[in-house]
């Protein structure tokens, strides 16, 4: 060795050392003000929340994932806590539980919910007293219940629920005769009054026979009759599309009025007085959404008016603030609005656009105090309060003081013409510590329905990179492409019969659009989403290929044909989105389907899929893989989730998710490229939450 090697050698020691000393640095510093995978997948968040019939408390469900590797996995549980006006909060039911639909008794007494309890065979309806003690069962149907709503006394509740199982059947079974006959031995689910504390005969719920499956469930101001949603049969599709809102008498089980209206529908509540019914419904039968407020008389039924005829936005929440007023909450574009409508149609603020991103409200009797549910770019979901006469909500609750120490890259609402100039908007997150003048990788995450919308609030989770992406310098888009909600009802019909058209030609245009600010560089542009973003990601991967670097498709379209033979929803895929069957028009859905265009396939694609997945079944990820496999011209990997479906609910399926989707993106967009990452994950174990950016990785052992 010469003295000149020597000395490179040396040099290159030293080098390396400083490397490594720069690496741990940078590692420390993530660890202190960056948010990490393990972050990502336990932020708790609120859930569900109910003010008190007098307005001082408001109880509400926290949703606590488990921690990978210090718990046994499982979907997060859901705890209950309640909150005094004083921003008090306390923790009423908590550890190990997972219960739902929280509601107040309507003498505010005590707190109901529904939980599978230790020694329940069935989730059962419990009610907790408000100044603390036992939670008590209040009913056994020996079936789970599925909801329930309390008469305005308190004396009955109803309740939906299926049927007792069979027992002869489950003997059946018990001796291997367990066949299933697909669609057909769906149990219906029933209308059930009970009258807690009641002995003898009368202890037994009294079913009311109607004809179909019921859902949604409000008790007249009198106790006299209840709203229901009736579908034809249990199917999701008819649940969806052929679901009716009826009027029933609750002592004859007779149906008193019917709305005449054909569309989605989402919550009905009565008014005060019990002469109207307010409730969310689509524009018509072939509106994707349930995002129009409207009214219909109680006694009479028959066709409803709406009460923001001229909305631009979409309403995705109600309540009754009093007898004559509609409590709301819209969605314009990518900003959100708490406000009140009139019977007469005269509409009133509450809280502006732009002070917040609100997600559901819970009124007071008095109508003077709102219990709102709302995120922002620096939180997810937290419990706020409104009391009348105040600008802007006050904040109950801090869930995650972890992220008072991150430090957030820029978040800001972007917005850019389509080739058509049609103006269009997104969420884009800059790279944490862009510099001016240089470009960076982008991620662009397409959202599922399509009738669905980016809102400017918390825009990070499990599959979706966010902050997570931009603190390891990516840039980040969520474009509200043509199709989205929040818009009005011309705008999210506006790609029906068009899949795949226009609408993903937005996606490239917003693209385009940062590639020309000079933020992005257009030759490392990855393409992520699931279900119908999923199916984005296939076209980003196949048809666009030449635009995008690296796809990661999730529980997504690859075959529009095979899609409606497959799927729960076929009737829905077909009144608010295709608008046509396959065989009325065969090559149109062929040529929209990126299995293909796989021949034209070079973008290095990760499927991802849950192996239970009935609304986009596994088999459009199995399709896509296997074709681009055969022909060999990119990297492929398809990845199942066991016991997943229509997206990952376990803490572990979360983690391992999202540790494979900044791999990829990291190793395509970051990276050299090249064959795909080893199969193998090295999991952040407790105290080694921070990774590198090739996320710690080892070798196959195979």
């Amino acid at each position: 060795m010469t003295i000149g090697t020597v000395r490179r050698w040396l040099w290159g020691c030293a080098w390396l050392a400083l490397a490594s000393v720069s690496s741990l640095g940078a590692v420390a510093a993530i660890e202190t003000d960056a948010l990490t995978a393990t972050d990502v997948v336990t932020l708790r968040a609120v859930d569900g929340a109910k003010i008190s019939p007098d307005g001082t408390e408001i109880a509400y469900a926290l949703v606590v994932p488990r921690r990978p590797f210090e718990e046994d996995d499982g979907p997060a549980w859901v705890e209950l806590h309640l909150v005094s006006s004083d921003g008090q909060s306390r923790p009423f039911i908590t550890g190990e539980v997972n219960l739902s639909a929280i509601a107040w008794l309507p003498d505010g007494s005590a707190v109901s919910y529904l939980a599978e309890r230790d020694g329940d065979e069935h989730r059962t309806l419990y009610v907790l007293p408000r100044d603390g003690g036992e939670s008590r069962a209040v009913l056994d149907l020996e079936v789970a219940v599925g909801s329930y709503a309390w008469s305005p006394d308190g004396k009955f509740v109803a309740v939906l629920a299926k049927d007792a199982e069979d027992k002869e059947k489950k003997k059946l079974a018990k001796k291997g005769f367990n066949q299933k006959i697909f669609e057909e031995d769906l149990e219906a689910t029933h209308l059930w009054i009970h009258q807690p504390g009641t002995t003898g005969d009368e202890a037994e719920p009294r079913r009311i026979e109607l004809a179909g499956s019921v859902s949604e469930l409000n008790w007249s101001p009198r106790g006299d009759r209840l709203v229901v949603g009736l579908a034809p049969s249990p199917l999701v599709d008819d649940n969806l599309m052929a679901r009716r809102l009826h009027i029933i008498d609750v002592k004859s089980g007779e149906v008193t009025a019917t709305v005449d209206h054909a569309a989605k529908f989402g919550a009905a509540r009565f008014s005060p007085s019990g002469d109207h019914l307010a409730f969310i419904a689509g524009e018509d039968l072939n509106d994707p959404s349930a995002g129009r407020l409207m009214v219909v008389s109680t006694a009479k039924g028959g066709t409803p008016r709406q009460l923001l005829a001229q909305y631009p936005g979409q309403v995705e929440a109600i309540d009754w603030l009093d007898d004559s007023r509609v409590a709301y909450i819209g969605s314009l574009r990518t900003e959100t609005e708490v406000g009140t409508v009139a019977i007469d149609g005269e509409r009133s603020l509450l809280v502006a656009p732009g002070i917040g991103t609100w997600r559901a409200l819970s009124v007071s009797r008095q109508g003077s105090t709102v219990a709102l549910i709302g995120e922002s770019a620096n939180h997810p979901r937290e419990l706020f309060r409104w009391v009348a006469g105040s600008s802007a909500p006050q904040r109950l609750t801090d869930n995650n003081p972890r992220l008072a120490r991150i430090r957030f890259a820029k978040q800001e609402v972007v917005r850019y013409q389509a080739r058509d100039g049609l103006e269009l908007d997104g969420i884009l997150i800059r790279p944490r510590d862009a510099r001016e003048g240089q470009r960076y990788p982008l991620i662009l995450v397409a959202h599922g329905g399509p009738e669905s919308h980016y809102r400017n609030g918390w825009m990070t989770s499990y599959s979706t990179p966010g902050q997570l992406a931009a603190a390891r310098g990516f840039a980040v888009f969520y474009p509200n492409y043509r199709g989205s909600t929040g818009r009005g009802v011309a705008f999210s019909k506006s790609s029906q019969g068009d899949p795949a058209g226009k609408e993903f030609d937005d996606l490239v245009d917003g693209v385009d659009h940062l590639v020309a600010s000079g933020l992005v560089d257009r030759a490392k542009v990855g393409i992520t989403g699931g279900s119908y973003g999923g199916y984005a990601s296939a076209w980003g991967a196949t048809y666009y290929s030449e635009r995008f670097a690296a796809s990661v498709m999730f529980v997504g379209i690859s075959d529009k044909i095979s899609k409606v033979g497959t799927s729960d929803i076929p009737n829905e895929l077909f009144l608010v989105h295709d608008r046509h069957w396959p065989w009325e028009s065969w090559q149109l859905m062929l040529e929209r389907s990126p299995i293909y265009h796989a021949h034209k396939g070079r973008t290095p694609l990760l499927i991802m899929h849950g192996e239970k997945d009935t609304r986009v079944h596994p088999s459009q990820s199995m399709e896509l893989h296997r074709v681009l496999k055969t022909l060999g011209k990119t990297p492929v990997r398809l990845v199942f989730y066991p016991g997943e479906g229509h997206g990952n609910r376990r803490s572990a399926s979360r983690l391992d998710y999202n540790l494979r989707m900044m791999r990829w993106m990291t190793q395509y967009l970051q990276g050299e490229g090249g064959e795909p990452p080893p199969t193998r994950i090295e999991y952040p174990r407790p105290k080694e939450e921070t990774m590198s950016d090739d996320d710690g990785e080892k070798e196959d052992d195979e």
